[in-house]
């Protein structure tokens, strides 16, 4: 069986949280094909602490959804194949012509200006320990005039910074991603700081990360830079948190 999951967040808009939830988990049987979906603890806690609403389409928390179709909600954020700028598109993802829905979801992040969900692969971990992923900077908006004059300047392949950031007025713990030159570009997505903490925490020095590519304007601004990190976990599992674990078994 050819499978991969995704997750799908959502965030709280209120000024006063904007914190992400990890909600929902989609697993995909591509060879079938056949979709499950499944909320997650993180949307119980979201449901109490934020208000979060469930999703028309998925109207019950302790309820499997199977499909031999992928659900309109994640369909509807993977552009048509017949537009004109497909091909530019996928170019901007970093991905092959021949990409699949869940392989463009996952680079992606489902991007829609008109709401406040986002979807993200599930990281595997190599037998060694050894991970990848891939995701796009988040808050570069907010960093000051010259690191988003450095952002202009960033190139492929360019090697990158992660640190801890501990006092973010924000979400208090955060993933800050700096140059070579010491300039802060923006953050790693909220909902990766736990993982990729592991991994700092576990084995520092031994994490890489790099441009993949720059997408210039007026690309949409949460597709501008696009990041690879590597890194080892030991003893840590990824995303294995109460948060990512689906209300059904």
């Amino acid at each position: 069986m050819n499978a991969k999951t995704l997750f799908l967040a959502w965030q709280d808009k209120r000024e006063e949280s904007r914190l992400w939830f990890p909600i929902g988990r989609l697993d995909v049987d591509v060879e079938r094909p056949l979709y499950c979906f499944r909320y997650t603890d993180g949307a119980k806690r979201a449901e109490k602490e934020a208000g979060f609403p469930l999703l028309i389409e998925f109207p019950r928390l302790d309820e499997e959804y199977r499909s031999s179709e992928l659900f309109p909600l994640f369909q509807n954020r993977v552009m048509n194949r017949t537009r004109p700028d497909f091909t530019d598109y996928l170019r901007s993802l970093d991905l092959p012509e021949e990409a699949d829905p869940i392989e463009i979801l996952s680079a992606s992040g489902g991007y829609r200006a008109t709401d406040t969900y986002e979807v993200f692969p599930k990281i595997k971990k190599d037998v060694d320990g050894s991970f990848t992923c891939r995701f796009f900077l988040h808050g570069w908006r907010h960093v000051n005039p010259s690191a988003q004059d450095r952002i202009d300047r960033l190139k492929p392949k360019e090697k990158l910074y992660i640190t801890l950031e501990l006092t973010n007025p924000a979400t208090g713990l955060a993933a800050q991603i700096q140059t070579t030159d010491y300039y802060m570009v923006g953050w790693a997505p909220r909902y990766l700081v736990p993982d990729l903490t592991a991994a700092m925490t576990e084995w520092p020095g031994t994490y890489e990360a790099e441009v993949v590519r720059v997408n210039p304007q007026p690309a949409p601004s949460k597709q501008r830079v696009l990041v690879e990190m590597h890194s080892l976990w030991c003893q840590h599992e990824p995303m294995s948190s109460k948060d990512f674990q689906p209300l059904v078994a």
